[in-house]
């Protein structure tokens, strides 16, 4: 994969062009680490640098605590060529990438979430001391608007001379599960603080993108990483309320949205049990936060699609003590999936991983399939054939590929699919 990355990619800026040879990536999450990887084997040497001691430990065994294909492939290569090593501080470099998680504070319920940027400052912190004239700084996290001139008075107030360094806003645009491939071939947009950072920071990325690298304000940046995750947000909103119209109506939901595409200017998404990932499930907060007045439909699509995962909760109930009505007992009950999506081990802001544990902890005794977790505290995991065995109602929460199963396997079991793995 990086033999292609590295040979059959055309870029447009040489490494040498740019006069950068040391890059510090501050976070080696699910973002972090893929960035570090590629710039390593694009040539750079790469400061990794994480708070986490055992994911430090991991890395540095050139082994990977995250799943990602072809990452495992791309973090060998870049420790064994001694380009990528992990730290638990920074250090001297002419690039710093910040990519570390930006979370929200959920407050009281009916409270807009408040975004928390605590990570991205304390991250800023601790660069400061190693920052100097000529070097760059990158801001990757998804972030609320502003968060960038946060960022860059931060530094000045540690002593940093901003006017001689360059500073930019570039999110990510990638999808879980194909982030080799997109993190280089995707567009990048580049939001700098003034037009040298601008150009300078195009120049690096240039280097190991081969998508078009656009170029912007710092909030403008900011505010489309949060437009292109509302809007995804929306549309899966109007497609979660949608399922739950036609369940109230007994019409198959997966039909009808696959007869209504063939309109050629309709593309309705498949509903599932709610919405998660760092991503869509939180970005739009951002947005609502600073102008709650003005994001009505952002606001209730959020509200639609955290509600969603609310009605799976009351629909996966109310089945199984119809189960106990009719059959004098309690069914065996398996939630399958626990990511927040299909084929990733991602539980981020997983309705999923969070339906599972309402139902435990309202009491009902249940097990869980997720074939891509070995473990999960106080969740009891068995496999997918386990499940198929042991199972009287499968609860099918997320779409892994592991559980498409044949009519002949669970043809005398009751199936809640809420996210049409079997469609």
């Amino acid at each position: 994969m990086f033999d292609k990355l590295n040979k059959h990619y055309h870029f447009s800026n040489s490494k040498k062009d740019i006069e950068v040879n040391t890059v510090c990536v501050m976070g080696l999450g699910y973002i972090g680490l893929p960035t570090a990887a590629i710039l390593a084997n694009r040539g750079y040497n790469v400061y990794g640098v994480d708070t986490n001691e055992s994911v430090v430990k991991v890395i540095n065994k050139g082994e990977i605590h995250i799943v990602e294909p072809d990452l495992d492939v791309f973090v060998r290569a870049a420790v064994d060529s001694g380009r990528l090593q992990a730290y638990l501080e920074p250090a001297a470099a002419d690039v710093f990438i910040i990519s570390v998680p930006t979370p929200f504070y959920k407050g009281q319920e009916g409270e807009i979430p408040k975004p928390n940027i605590e990570y991205v400052i304390s991250a800023v912190r601790s660069i400061a001391p190693y920052v100097k004239s000529g070097n760059i700084v990158i801001l990757e996290s998804t972030s609320p608007v502003g968060t960038t001139e946060i960022l860059t008075k931060e530094l000045k107030a540690q002593g940093v001379d901003i006017d001689s360094i360059f500073v930019a806003y570039c999110p990510e645009r990638v999808l879980p599960g194909n982030m080799m491939i997109e993190l280089v071939e995707n567009d990048r947009i580049v939001g700098g603080i003034n037009v040298e950072s601008v150009e300078k920071v195009k120049k690096f990325y240039e280097t190991f993108v081969v998508g078009e690298v656009l170029t912007t304000d710092s909030k403008t940046a900011e505010m489309c990483k949060l437009v292109e995750n509302s809007s995804r947000d929306v549309q899966i909103a109007f497609a979660n309320e949608l399922s739950m119209i036609c369940d109230d109506l007994d019409i198959n939901v997966w039909e009808l949205i696959r007869l209504a595409n063939h309109h050629p200017r309709v593309n309705i998404l498949n509903p599932g049990c709610g919405v998660g990932g760092h991503c869509i499930a939180v970005d739009p907060w951002f947005i609502v936060d600073k102008v709650p007045a003005r994001a009505q439909i952002i606001k209730k699509a959020r509200d639609i699609n955290n509600y969603k995962s609310e009605w799976v909760i009351e629909k996966t109930k109310n089945t199984i003590l119809e189960f106990k009505i009719k059959n004098g007992e309690n069914p065996n009950v398996v939630c399958m999936g626990l990511a927040f999506k299909p084929d990733i081990d991602d539980l981020r802001e997983s309705p999923a991983l969070s339906i599972t544990k309402a139902l435990l902890e309202d009491g009902f005794v249940l097990k869980a399939c997720e074939p891509n977790i070995e473990s999960i505290e106080g969740i009891d995991l068995i496999s997918v054939d386990e499940a198929v065995e042991f199972a009287d109602i499968f609860v099918m929460l997320v779409g892994h590929k592991e559980f498409r199963l044949n009519i002949q396997q669970i043809h005398a079991k009751i199936v809640l699919d809420f996210c049409g793995v079997n469609v």
